[in-house]
């Protein structure tokens, strides 16, 4: 189990130190709970990053939004989702697509993310990073639970922060 000391916002930060362009895009399903966290933190971050900021609502078909992404030329893609990873619910890790063989997370999505990571830096030559939340219910149903909710908050104010 990796330790709770994680620091997100340290992470993102380092990550994005030399981002010029930043494509971030939420992936989520709107009727499965915590599922939707990725779309969320994205809609909440509407109207208050810069133009260097690309914001995508991608719901469940991240694949839809390749062209847009790639049309944008970014330097830095971030994308952003729920994932089973043993986690408490609401703590979320920052892992580089090469990674998700060896991270045992769980997502819902047709295509698999990794293979969309691979075709987004082979198109894009851009740094590319998932942005993973735990979630604590994703049944059918509206709504994120409370400890993904506030989690999702903090983020969006970490990226306020650290995004150019």
């Amino acid at each position: 189990m990796v330790s709770e000391e994680y620091d997100v916002e340290k992470e993102l930060k380092t990550w994005l130190s030399n981002a010029e362009k930043v494509v971030v895009a939420g992936i989520g399903n709107p009727i499965r709970m915590d599922d939707f966290v990725g779309t969320k933190i994205v809609q909440d971050l509407w109207g208050k990053v810069s133009e260097k900021i690309y914001l995508i609502e991608c719901e469940t078909v991240p694949e839809n939004f390749m062209q847009q992404i790639i049309d944008f030329n970014p330097t830095h893609i971030l994308l952003i989702d729920a994932a089973i990873l043993g986690l408490k619910p609401g703590n979320s890790r920052l892992i580089r697509p090469e990674r998700l063989m060896a991270f045992p997370a769980y997502s819902t999505h047709a295509l698999p993310l990794r293979m969309f990571c691979e075709y987004l830096a082979k198109m894009t030559k851009a740094n590319t990073a998932l942005l993973l939340m735990e979630p604590k219910k994703a049944d059918f149903g509206e709504g994120l639970t409370l400890e993904v909710e506030a989690s999702a908050q903090d983020i969006v104010d970490s990226l306020v922060r650290v995004l150019p």
